[in-house]
């Protein structure tokens, strides 16, 4: 990817943007396949679900990968687990988690904080630099603009406090899943490759996770689910390993406020496609807050 430049930056995010957008409805014609054929999924049928797309996302990925198993063997087998663990199975188990004992909104609303977390940790762990206060003030003008966007009625339901602690461990996993690529794996192979395994591994971490529900995957895994489960996991594939290349080669102050655009994706895309959900005037607010406080941080880092 070194054809991407700093002017040609925001649109490959907004690729990436769009893709992690749609994986919402996607994830939603599962539930609603399930729901008209009167199957009550828990939380292991979900992490038994995220455990399959992730683990064929990991293998789609290894299959273009340039030499995979050549590049393992010189890798640290134990660092390349840990990032496994962190990018996919510790923070969709949370995340899942979290969707699980409080609101898809809240949800929404706390898949920004992974920026402040990005922000916080690199230069600490990095030893990248230090944000301004002017990019200090353009990270939190796209976080509010998310919050507008994404607002709606329903954000305290269920139990709020518990859904804030599993969402904000998800984004800290996200985080530290891009420090450990950075310090740990990434010098002793490609991205792509790194990206294969981490998701394959973490996949089979959560279908592990998911091993109540094993014994109903027939049920569950009809052919209208593979269909959606083999869209997700290109998905998946695609854009954690897009992203994963940018953040070797770009600053993390800088590729930070591009990660508004994807709850503003999610919004977007659910709108058009799920059933009861639309784009409101909050969208368009929030919408143009997330593109300034953009505007701000390419100006700083250029």
């Amino acid at each position: 990817m070194k054809w991407v430049t700093k002017r040609s930056l925001p649109f490959v995010v907004l690729f990436c943007a769009l893709l992690w957008g749609s994986a919402f409805p996607g994830i939603k014609g599962i539930y609603a396949v399930w729901e008209a054929a009167g199957i009550s999924a828990g939380s292991a049928e979900r992490l038994l679900l995220a455990g399959v797309r992730f683990s064929l996302a990991g293998t789609l990925v290894l299959l273009i990968a340039r030499r995979p198993f050549a590049q393992l063997k010189g890798a640290p087998i134990g660092n390349l687990l840990i990032f496994a663990s962190l990018q996919t199975a510790v923070q969709y188990f949370f995340f899942y988690w979290g969707l699980a004992v409080s609101s898809g909104v809240l949800g929404g609303l706390m898949s920004s904080s992974g920026t402040f977390w990005w922000v916080l940790l690199a230069p600490l762990m990095l030893k990248s630099a230090k944000p301004s206060w002017k990019q200090w003030l353009a990270l939190l003008i796209g976080a509010a603009g998310v919050s507008v966007a994404v607002y709606a009625p329903g954000a305290s339901a269920g139990s709020p406090i518990h859904g804030l602690g599993c969402f904000a461990a998800s984004t800290l996993s996200g985080a530290l899943a891009v420090i450990v690529l950075q310090k740990g794996v990434q010098q002793h192979m490609g991205a792509r490759t790194a990206t294969g395994f981490a998701l394959l591994l973490g996949g089979l971490m959560l279908a592990l996770a998911g091993w109540p529900a094993w014994g109903r995957f027939a049920e569950l895994f009809s052919l209208e689910v593979w269909g959606f489960t083999f869209y997700l996991s290109m998905v998946s594939a695609l854009a954690f390993t897009t992203w994963n290349e940018l953040t070797t080669r770009f600053p993390v102050n800088l590729l930070a406020g591009y990660r508004f655009m994807i709850p503003l994706s999610a919004v977007c895309l659910s709108a058009f496609f799920v059933d009861g959900e639309s784009i409101g005037w909050q969208l368009a607010l929030g919408g143009g807050l997330v593109l300034l406080s953009i505007v701000l941080l390419q100006r700083r880092a250029s």
